[in-house]
C-alpha cells in the first residue's frame, strides 16, 4: 500500500498505533504499521527503559512518541508550579468528595510501597513538576530525542515553539491532534508535519465533531499536509472510509487495549470486552479535560450536578491520583465497590473489541477488511 504516510515513514501500511504499552508498539511496528508510545504517564527513567527496549525489538523500523504539552494549564502563567504548590490549591470540598466516594464504595487504603508513582499519579515530591505540564513533558521530549523516534506528537493543542524547534533540529517529524479544522490550520502554521484528525468517537481527549464530518473538513483546510483519520477506527471498513474522506492513513488507539500484549488492567479489559459502543462518555473526571472513557460508577459520581464539578488540568489528576491507585489495587475483587468504580479511556469502537487477539493480528485483519471494502466499492462502480 502506498500513501503519503507510508512514503513519509517508510512503512508498509498506513496504520499508526497509539498505545501506552511498549509491547504493542513493537508488535504493530513489526507487522508493517508504526507504533507510537504514549509517554505522558512515564517518568523519565521509565521512558528511557522503554525506548531502549523498543529499539532493540524493532531494529531500524520507525516508531513514534506521544507527549502531552497543553498550551495552558494551572500554574502556567507563573512559569509552571510544582506538584506540592498545586496540591495546596485544591479545594477541601473536592478532597472530601473523593474521600467520600472511596468510603461509600469500601475501597481499602494502600499499604506501604503500593502507591503508584509517576507523572499522572499525584505522588509525592516537593519539587516534582505538575502532571500534564510543560515542565513535566520537556524532559520526556529530550529523552525521546536522545533515541531515534521518527515522529513526536503533541496530544493536546499545537506543539509549543520550543517543541517544534527541538524536534526539527534533530531531523524528526512533528504531529498533532486536531478536533476542529481551525485547530489543524493552527498546527500547520506552527510547523506541524502530520495532522491527526480525531473525531469525538475516539478515546481520551476529544472534541465534539464526529469523524465522518471532521476528516474532510481538515483535509480541505490543510492542503498538502498529510492527515491521519482517528476516532472510531479499528476495522478495515472504517479505515477505507477514512481514506475515502481524504486521509492518508489512520491513527488507532482504543483497539489495542484488548490485545494480548496490552497492559490494560484485567478488570478494565474484561469490561471492555463486554461493552457496547453506547457504554462510553466524554467526562472530565480523570484529567480535568473532556476525555472519552468507559462509563462506570466513577464517572456517574462526577456527573451528578449535586456534587463538586471536576477541577481543571492538571488539578484533577493531582486530586484523584491516589484514589485511582487504590481503585486499581482493589478492583480485582469481584463485585467490590472498586470494581464498580474501575474504568479507563476508550472510544466508541469498544463495541467491536470483543475478542482478545495479538496486536499483529489486528493489523492483518484491518488490512484484509480494507482490501475487501475497496474491492467491493470497485465492483459497484464497474457494475
Amino acid at each position: 500500500m502506498k500513501t503519503a504516510i507510508t512514503d513519509m515513514f517508510g512503512i508498509d501500511v498506513p496504520i499508526l498505533a497509539f498505545t501506552h504499552c511498549r509491547d504493542v508498539v513493537a508488535a504493530v511496528t513489526k507487522a508493517g504499521g508504526m507504533g507510537v508510545l504514549g509517554a505522558a504517564g512515564h517518568t523519565p527513567e521509565q521512558l528511557e527503559i522503554d525506548l531502549i527496549w523498543i529499539e532493540a525489538e524493532i531494529g531500524q523500523r520507525p516508531y513514534g512518541v506521544d507527549v502531552i504539552v497543553p498550551a495552558k494549564y494551572a500554574g502556567s502563567d507563573a512559569g509552571g508550579a510544582t506538584l506540592d504548590e498545586l496540591r495546596s490549591l485544591i479545594p477541601q470540598e473536592h478532597i472530601a468528595f473523593v474521600d467520600d466516594i472511596l468510603r461509600r464504595y469500601d475501597v481499602p487504603e494502600l499499604v506501604d510501597g503500593e502507591e503508584r508513582r509517576g507523572p499522572l499519579s499525584g505522588g509525592d515530591g516537593k519539587d516534582a513538576p505538575a502532571p500534564m505540564s510543560a515542565n513535566q513533558a520537556y524532559p520526556l521530549l529530550e529523552i525521546s530525542l536522545a533515541h531515534r523516534p521518527a515522529l513526536l506528537v503533541n496530544a493536546l493543542g499545537s506543539p509549543p515553539p520550543h517543541m517544534i524547534e527541538r524536534v526539527k533540529e534533530e531531523g524528526r517529524l512533528v504531529g498533532a491532534l486536531a478536533g476542529k479544522a481551525q485547530h489543524a490550520e493552527r498546527h500547520v502554521n506552527a510547523g506541524v508535519d502530520v495532522i491527526i484528525a480525531q473525531g469525538s468517537e475516539a478515546g481520551g481527549h476529544t472534541g465534539e465533531i464526529g469523524t465522518m464530518v471532521l476528516i474532510p473538513e481538515i483535509v480541505d483546510a490543510v492542503g498538502s499536509v498529510p492527515v491521519l483519520g482517528a476516532g472510531g477506527i479499528g476495522r478495515g471498513r472504517q479505515m477505507a472510509a477514512a481514506m475515502a474522506l481524504g486521509a492518508q492513513g489512520v491513527w488507532c488507539g482504543s483497539v489495542w487495549l484488548t490485545t494480548e500484549e496490552a497492559e490494560t488492567h484485567p478488570v478494565v479489559k474484561k469490561k471492555f470486552l463486554a461493552a457496547t459502543s453506547s457504554d462510553t462518555l466524554r467526562s472530565r473526571s480523570r484529567t480535568g479535560k473532556p476525555a472519552r472513557q468507559l462509563r462506570s460508577a466513577w464517572t456517574d459520581e462526577w456527573e451528578n450536578p449535586a456534587t463538586p464539578m471536576p477541577l481543571g488540568m492538571p488539578m484533577q489528576p493531582i486530586l484523584i491520583g491516589r484514589a485511582m491507585a487504590r481503585i486499581d489495587r482493589a478492583a480485582h475483587r469481584a463485585g467490590s465497590g472498586a470494581e464498580q468504580l474501575s474504568n479507563y479511556f476508550v472510544g466508541q469502537i469498544v463495541g467491536s473489541m470483543n475478542t482478545v487477539k495479538p496486536a499483529a493480528q489486528v493489523v492483518f485483519d484491518m488490512i484484509d477488511e480494507f482490501i475487501e471494502a475497496v474491492q467491493s466499492l470497485g465492483s459497484q462502480l464497474e457494475s
